[in-house]
């Protein structure tokens, strides 16, 4: 199973585009989409879920144009949109039955199929309640859920994380982690700890372009031997900051560990092994 966007681009009017003459092929497993925001991820993953059309450049899924024939990509896909709205007066059972049948799915095993995905989602408990009364984050577990009720080989999730709680970042991420071997997987989303645990291949965008795609170490690699620490007057941070890729800052009594990027690092600086955050702020801030 192979998915290619060639060439594709997204113009909103005569000088904005969302995606400009963007190339990716992506296989079986899961893709991390990294990028800052405004970077042209949703605009990417929508016309992908064929929600919109590219103005030029085709998206192939196994040979089969799906600019053109929109029921192929459809009947094979999952799709948790980043503005992913529910219906407040159903149960959580009631809502994913509906949805099961406005993606036809049924049989006599789609209950047995909801009931493992309330569970695997840690929403059994709540099932049968308004999902009106649900937080954030039992709502974005139902999306989640909802985007998996068909089997589906090609799975999207926008920013699938957000409101939910560390413990269930790991259940999502075990979940989506059994199902990359038979499906291809893309996940987008700006927190790199959400991707770095499970990705088989990062793609990081910024601009509406592609920046690079491979696997983690070698997107790594990009910035070994760039990464330090060093200890600040806070006094002296602004000016250290607008001259260096700060990464990250904490707060030791009267200085600041600063980690940060840099060819040239400052005398007393301790090199660090670099991770694939370093490397997704070097590559969007410094392109």
């Amino acid at each position: 199973m192979t998915l290619e966007i060639q060439n594709v681009s997204k113009k909103y009017d005569r000088n904005k585009y969302g995606l400009k003459d963007f190339s990716l092929t992506i296989n079986k497993g899961i893709l991390g989409l990294l990028g800052p925001n405004g970077a042209g991820k949703s605009t990417l993953l929508k016309m992908i879920a064929t929600v919109s059309t590219p103005t030029q450049g085709n998206i192939i899924l196994n040979k089969n144009n799906i600019v053109k024939d929109a029921n192929y990509m459809r009947k094979q896909l999952g799709f948790l949109p980043q503005d992913f709205g529910v219906y407040q007066n159903l149960n959580a059972f009631e809502f994913l039955k509906y949805m099961a049948a406005m993606k036809g799915v049924g049989g006599k095993n789609l209950n047995t199929k909801i009931n493992q995905l309330l569970n695997g989602l840690n929403l059994m408990d709540a099932a049968k309640k308004p999902i009106g009364s649900f937080s954030g984050g039992m709502k974005q577990r139902i999306g989640i859920a909802q985007a998996l009720l068909n089997d589906p080989k090609i799975i999207i999730f926008d920013e699938p994380t957000v409101g939910l709680d560390p413990e269930e970042r790991v259940r999502f991420r075990n979940l989506i982690s059994e199902l990359a071997n038979d499906a291809i997987i893309i996940l987008s989303s700006h927190i790199v700890s959400d991707i770095d645990t499970i990705a088989d291949e990062v793609a990081v965008m910024k601009n509406g372009t592609l920046i690079t795609k491979g696997h983690q170490d070698a997107i790594i690699e990009k910035v070994k031997n760039k990464v330090f620490e060093i200890s600040i007057a806070k006094e002296n941070y602004q000016k250290f900051k607008e001259q260096h890729i700060v990464i990250s800052t904490n707060r030791k009594t009267e200085k600041l560990l600063v980690r940060y990027i840099s060819d040239q690092p400052v005398e007393n600086s301790i090199q660090q092994i670099a991770n694939l955050e370093d490397a997704y702020l070097y590559l969007t801030k410094a392109s």
